[in-house]
């Protein structure tokens, strides 16, 4: 599982039990550290370990922020210092947990150590007053299931939220002219999420895949690797047009610090180079590296968004709505050129030609079936929401490109919200549901979250731990 780096800072109260609190911050770490958790922890700043004075605030503050945390977790070990939570939380500006053990039966003299529930009503006011953003995970026990469940989607919206914040991309010359709906707001981007675009004209690629070409060790290895995993239907030559271009992208992507790429892939590419980008963006897809068409920069963020719900670990792929299913009342055919990642697929892919165009360098393959999400970040008029749902791959009609049908629980809502908007015919999929996660991030990058089947009381329930 990737590593996220979280700041564990455990709280208590004074009028309640001190040595309680004390043993339920060494229970919480033993379990933080059972399930591959890394964290970083305050035994150094007291010597309980716990948060709960406010000299103590503003060096675990500085020790977090040296450590670069990704994320803050306050457990609860008594009633807490809910005002505490709430300065070291607004210091930090990162996403936060919110939970506190389950409270034990009162002593048989009426006495009770913790009253754990109270104080997390308490500070959850006190972190809206200062304005901040929270998560919460259900007040439960360390070895209850929703415990772990409830951490490791916490570490993934940290992930998507540290994802969102440092976006740095990768345009490779203007839209096409054609796609209007694939413009963007470069300067909002910027000054609303500090997303950033790296754009590069088309020569500055083609002189980069001239360059690799002439070096050719790794054109050669990745021809080599294309032989491998594809039916080669192309000549020797757009083969070696395939792997230099790969090889270009990854290299300026790397020059310029970015993490992922939209490609003017129509038309002048066909004209300095005599392929289309599919296969090659197909390659750097399976490195992590999202590559999108058609300079769709909102494509490129969603992608980047969904690989971080999945922790990394699940290649997702860039695609076109395209046409109702022919014999399923909810089905859609999604499909794109040929970019997918070879590890979506259900077949070999063919290396060939594409649907719409003359020229060669995309796969064809139908990617895996099974139960996927789909997500769209888009955004007009100042205002920007992320398009969430799921669907699941079925069987379709053969078709070339790299394709899946699938079925959504109602198909005339989904291209009802589609058509109105703010969104286009392009989404990313993911064999993972990423939905939760990344409902819940939206609170944190300040984007608004839309379903586009009507489950949000589902997600919440599912974000409660029920």
């Amino acid at each position: 599982m990737k590593r996220v780096k979280i700041g564990f800072t455990p709280t208590r109260r004074s009028i309640f039990s001190a040595p309680d609190a004390i043993k339920y911050r060494g229970l919480t770490a033993a379990r933080l550290e059972e399930l591959g958790v890394d964290f970083v922890d305050i035994t150094d700043i007291n010597p309980e370990g716990l948060l709960y004075q406010d000299e103590d605030c503003r060096k675990i503050a500085e020790k977090f922020q040296k450590e670069e945390v990704k994320g803050l977790f306050l457990p609860h070990c008594n009633f807490g210092t809910e005002y505490e939570c709430a300065r070291l939380a607004k210091a930090l500006n990162v996403p936060v947990l919110l939970w506190g053990p389950l409270d034990e039966r009162p002593e048989p003299n009426g006495v009770r150590l913790r009253d754990t529930q109270c104080g997390l009503f308490a500070t959850g006011k006190v972190l809206r007053r200062f304005g901040i953003p929270f998560t919460y995970l259900t007040n439960c026990r360390l070895d209850d299931p929703v415990f772990a469940r409830g951490v490791r989607d916490f570490l993934a919206v940290c992930h998507v939220v540290d994802t969102f914040r440092s976006i740095r991309i990768l345009q490779i010359s203007t839209r096409p002219f054609d796609f209007w709906t694939t413009m963007c707001n470069e300067g909002e981007l910027l000054e609303k999420f500090n997303i950033q675009l790296a754009p590069i004209p088309m020569p500055e690629l083609t002189d980069e895949v001239k360059r690799a070409k002439e070096e050719q060790t790794e054109v050669s290895d990745v021809m080599r690797y294309c032989r491998e995993h594809m039916e080669i239907c192309v000549s020797e030559a757009e083969l070696e047009n395939v792997a230099a271009l790969k090889v270009a992208m990854g290299r300026l992507a790397s020059k310029y610090g970015c993490r992922a790429i939209a490609i003017q892939c129509w038309n002048q590419l066909q004209s300095e180079l005599g392929i289309m980008p599919c296969a090659a963006n197909a390659l750097l897809n399976d490195e992590g590296i999202p590559v999108v068409c058609e300079t769709d920069i909102h494509g490129a963020i969603t992608a980047l968004l969904v690989e971080a719900a999945g922790m990394d670990e699940t290649r997702s792929f860039f695609a076109d709505w395209t046409i109702r299913h022919p014999d399923v009342p909810n089905g859609e055919l999604l499909q794109h050129c040929g970019p997918w990642p070879i590890s979506v697929a259900g077949e070999r892919p063919k290396l060939g030609y594409p649907l719409a165009f003359d020229y060669p360098g995309s796969l064809t393959a139908e990617a895996r079936h099974g139960d996927i999400s789909l997500v769209r970040f888009d955004g007009d008029n100042g205002e920007y929401s992320l398009l969430l749902g799921n669907a699941k791959g079925i069987a379709g009609p053969k078709c070339m490109g790299t394709y899946l049908w699938v079925e959504v629980e109602n198909i005339k809502r989904l291209e009802a919200k589609l058509v109105e908007g703010p969104y286009i015919h392009h989404c990313v999929g993911i064999h993972k549901n990423v939905v939760p996660v990344l409902y819940e991030a939206c609170k944190y990058m300040g984007v608004k979250p839309d379903l586009y089947d009507p489950v949000e009381e589902e997600v919440k329930a599912y974000l409660r731990g029920e």
